[in-house]
């Protein structure tokens, strides 16, 4: 099966940077005004607004296709959550960012895979390959993470969370890498002899994870996708009122139903 975005079928807006106004805060009786990427989160919020609306909240949900304006919206209070990332991305955005961004629930588990045009398993990848691996701290460990795993390559401490290619120890093939944002990394798939992408820009590229990916991580994964706000609106009613939609059933039902294993719900 080959994924697309369901936007156009849900009717979401989709809206960048231009499109968020500058605002103090949120109101408290206004709408709840959510960042995320497009696939998957997006769609599970759409999934959502219907159970917002019968609780009196407006839902909003503003789409964007890089990892550091949700977050830089969120932290200067023109956007009240965001949807879109793991807890060791976060943490990294706030060590150089020095944002007051909490955690909220967690939602579901995207496993992370290594994608080639040009072959069809790990072991046909020759010496010298060009391997494309995403820039930012976390999610370029997690690509090396997984390369050792697979027997790529070794890494001196496979449990650091934000190992860089510094780290590695063995690299049997001298591979080459190059670290860009990890938005590009599907355009530059069929440029490079392996990248490895995230799977909501893999999903959003039509890429099917669990058939297209040479290797990918299993269902043991720890890189959760969290809801996240700021500490002084996290226990506002209405964040509440959507991390528990977000762990209900009818979400559960839809990943399981939509993204056949690419996704997995993680309560």
């Amino acid at each position: 099966m080959r994924f697309r975005p369901l936007l156009l079928a849900l009717g979401l807006s989709v809206l960048g940077l231009a499109a968020c106004s500058g605002g103090d805060g949120a109101d408290a009786d206004g709408p709840l005004r959510v960042a995320a990427t497009a696939v998957p989160h997006a769609e599970i919020l759409e999934v959502v607004r219907p159970l917002l609306a019968e609780e009196g909240i407006t839902l909003e949900v503003r789409v964007f296709n890089d990892y550091v304006q949700p977050n830089d919206q969120v932290a200067q209070r023109r956007l009240d959550a965001n949807y879109f990332q793991t807890e060791p991305y976060l943490e990294a955005y706030k060590r150089d960012r020095g944002a007051d961004l909490v955690t909220v629930t967690g939602v579901h588990i995207e496993p992370f895979g290594a994608y080639s045009r040009r072959f069809r398993t790990l072991e046909e990848v020759p010496e010298g390959a060009d391997v494309v691996i995403p820039n930012d701290p976390s999610n370029n460990s997690r690509a090396l993470i997984l390369l050792h795993s697979a027997g790529v390559i070794q890494l001196a401490d496979p449990e650091n969370a934000l190992a860089t290619l510094r780290d590695i120890t063995a690299n049997p093939k001298n591979l080459r890498f190059r670290e860009l944002d990890a938005a590009m990394l599907p355009r530059v798939l069929p440029q490079v002899d392996l990248a490895l992408i995230n799977t909501n820009y893999a999903l959003d590229a039509g890429l099917d994870p669990m058939r297209d990916a040479l290797v990918i991580e299993g269902r043991d994964s720890p890189y959760v996708n969290y809801l996240v706000a700021r500490s002084d609106n996290r226990d506002d009613p209405r964040v509440q009122a959507l991390a528990r939609a977000l762990n209900s059933e009818t979400v559960r039902r839809f990943i399981d139903e939509t993204y056949s294993g690419a996704v997995l719900p993680a309560f």
